[in-house]
């Protein structure tokens, strides 16, 4: 269910940018590969949580990799929420934010490609981090305390009747953001995991105030 769900979503999603681009690979196949990157290379950390690559570096023969020009930022872009939505079906893990690069490979001919990917923490203590509203909108996370809750004062002000008046906050860590609920009436969940005491946010993590979930990303 996991990757047709995947493949449909690449589908909507790139094959409107593939249009723009007149190379001889499509970017279906690059997404096709880089979520079989992810359930090859998945591991098991001390938590019992799988863990996969959230560092990719796409492989291409020169004239392939002019041929996404264009687009480049906008693949990139697609193939990283691909990467991510891939996680929350089958329940991985990242330790780090995706990342997702395109390289000139000389040694491939055209139509040929190769994924090298990796499980990557970020570079420089807890790096950048938002919460994606459910309006869309990004609210950027920096290295102050992030509040969120019914009263004005919150750093994030949430209408929602569920929602406490300080419901929850979320801090940088020790090479994490972390977020701890303040006592809340209906409690915060991580990917529908009630939270006690501190919960390290991963990428892509679905995090509940109330009847509001929002998406933690690590980039």
């Amino acid at each position: 269910m996991g990757l047709q769900s995947i493949e449909r979503r690449l589908e909507r999603m790139v094959e409107g940018v593939f249009r723009r681009s007149r190379g001889s690979i499509r970017p279906i196949e690059l997404g096709r590969r880089l979520v079989r990157e992810m359930d090859d290379n998945r591991t098991v950390d001390v938590k019992g949580r799988r863990m996969v690559p959230n560092d990719f570096t796409v492989l291409l023969a020169p004239a392939d990799h002019s041929s996404f020009n264009d687009i480049e930022d906008a693949l990139i872009t697609e193939l990283s929420e691909a990467a991510r939505e891939y996680a929350r079906e089958e329940a991985y893990h990242f330790i780090g934010p995706v990342q997702v690069r395109l390289t000139v490979d000389n040694g491939l001919k055209n139509g040929r490609f190769g994924i090298v990917s990796q499980l990557k923490q970020a570079a420089n203590g807890v790096g950048a981090g938002s919460l994606v509203m459910p309006s869309g909108q990004r609210v950027s996370l920096g290295d102050h305390v992030t509040s969120i809750g019914r009263l004005p004062e919150c750093t994030i002000t949430l209408d929602d009747g569920n929602v406490s008046r300080e419901h929850a906050r979320i801090a940088p860590g020790a090479g994490a953001y972390v977020v701890t609920d303040l006592g809340s009436t209906n409690g915060t969940l991580v990917n529908g995991v009630r939270v006690t005491g501190d919960q390290k946010l991963s990428d892509g993590d679905i995090v509940s105030f109330g009847s509001t979930h929002v998406r933690f990303e690590a980039s």
